[in-house]
């Protein structure tokens, strides 16, 4: 598995996982526990993943469709 996203915002998560799996790309959201924990008050970021092999194509999808990959490894 491969970061491929990292923000505080959930929308965006939502997004760019209805993005990818549009493409038939499974996305895997990390951290949501973590951040569901803390409240809500965007302090621990959560991560969107994908298969290795499928991650190239899943960072273009991201930034042709406006969705900043800043932050991601």
């Amino acid at each position: 598995m491969k970061e491929i996203l990292r923000t505080t915002d959930p929308t965006v998560i939502a997004f760019a996982s209805a993005l990818l799996r549009a493409e038939d790309i499974k996305p895997f959201v990390l951290d949501v526990n973590m951040s569901v924990m803390e409240g809500g008050i965007g302090l621990f970021p959560r991560r969107l993943a994908v298969a290795d092999e499928e991650a190239f194509r899943a960072r273009a999808i991201l930034k042709d469709n406006g969705i900043e990959l800043a932050g991601t490894t």
